[in-house]
């Protein structure tokens, strides 16, 4: 045990009973993950005219005038939300952070997969995805599918949050690189198709793959992207996660290229770890290109895993329960079949 690191889920299951998190039913199956707790869409959502952060002395609810709210979806029973358009989503979740304890958010792994560009916003806040310690109030995600539309309901989870206690302290990182010499079939990767239909959320492993992904090749080991597409790939490294250790995914830079890579960055403890049948897993890069076309060649780097130590090991380590990406390769989103 440290005196600084990542809450782990016995951990987590206490910060709701002694109100650190409150929320509107009790937590769902699966929701507390081994080092996270994935947070639950409210009832509602606001059509926006542009994404926003609220400022050091306002709230979020107080931004929310008719010049910024377009209209609001009802999410009780379903709601498509639309390519190309800006939604706040009031979370299920909300928090009471005591002194020492705070907390950091980031895109599901699934979530990031369909190019769903999802943070969560606080009151008072001046920056994305963070909640400082002694932050008390409401927890609101920002929805914006990028090239799916997708069919939401309420208690869909998009976005999960880490707690952690003392300050941030990176043990390592480590860089990975992009394989661009194939997977099963040579198949170096995935481009979406746009046009395509929605994603239903409640529909698991329901989506034909080739109505929405273009499968590539890299016969030369080298991949152009083309600016604006979404592209998943996945790394020649292997990684792993020791359960004494959470991990992030980050850009290695944002000067080495034309593209952005993983919007989805937590890695939890037993990721990749052969002990809960994760031998040989691969980080999955979520990648859009940007501004001019990019050669992408195999073994270029093109984002870093950053660790930091655990309060304590989790009960439950990844893949010790039910997990869609433990021993992955180049895998698509939980959404889709072959």
């Amino acid at each position: 045990m440290t005196a600084h690191g990542i809450l782990p889920d016995h951990e987590l299951e206490g910060l709701f009973r002694n109100g650190t998190v409150s929320a509107e039913r009790p937590p769902a199956e699966g929701q507390i993950q081994p080092a996270s707790i994935d947070l639950r869409l409210g009832s509602k959502a606001f059509r926006l005219r542009a994404s926003f952060l609220p400022g050091a002395t306002r709230s979020v609810i107080s931004r929310l005038d008719d010049d910024l709210v377009m209209h609001t979806v009802d999410l009780s029973s379903g709601a498509v939300l639309e390519t190309g358009c800006v939604y706040l989503v009031p979370l299920q979740e909300s928090l009471n952070l005591p002194a020492g304890i705070s907390a950091a958010m980031n895109p599901k792994s699934s979530t990031g997969r369909i190019d769903v560009f999802t943070r969560v916003i606080t009151d008072q806040g001046v920056a994305f995805d963070q909640a400082p310690e002694g932050y008390s109030g409401p927890l609101y995600a920002e929805v914006s599918p990028r090239t799916f539309s997708i069919l939401a309901r309420e208690g869909d989870r998009l976005s999960q949050i880490r707690f952690r206690m003392g300050t941030h302290q990176p043990v390592r990182d480590v860089t990975v690189s992009v394989d661009l010499q194939g997977f099963e079939g040579g198949i170096v990767g995935y481009r979406a198709r746009r046009h395509a239909g929605l994603v239903d959320l409640a529909r698991i492993g329901e989506h034909k793959r080739d109505r929405y992904w273009e499968p590539l090749q890299a016969p030369d080991g080298q991949l152009v992207l083309d600016p604006g597409e979404f592209y998943i790939l996945a790394s020649q490294e292997a990684v792993s996660i020791g359960l004494g250790e959470a991990a992030e995914m980050a850009p290695i830079a944002t000067e080495i290229g034309e593209f952005r890579a993983h919007y989805a960055g937590f890695f939890d403890p037993g990721f990749g770890v052969s002990e809960t049948g994760g031998s040989g897993s691969r980080a999955v890069l979520e990648v859009r290109g940007r501004d001019v076309p990019f050669i992408l060649e195999h073994g270029q780097p093109i984002a870093r895993l950053v660790y930091e130590p655990m309060l304590e090991a989790p009960s439950k380590a990844y893949g010790a329960v039910a997990s869609n990406y433990q021993a992955q390769g180049l895998k698509l989103s939980k959404f889709f079949t072959s």
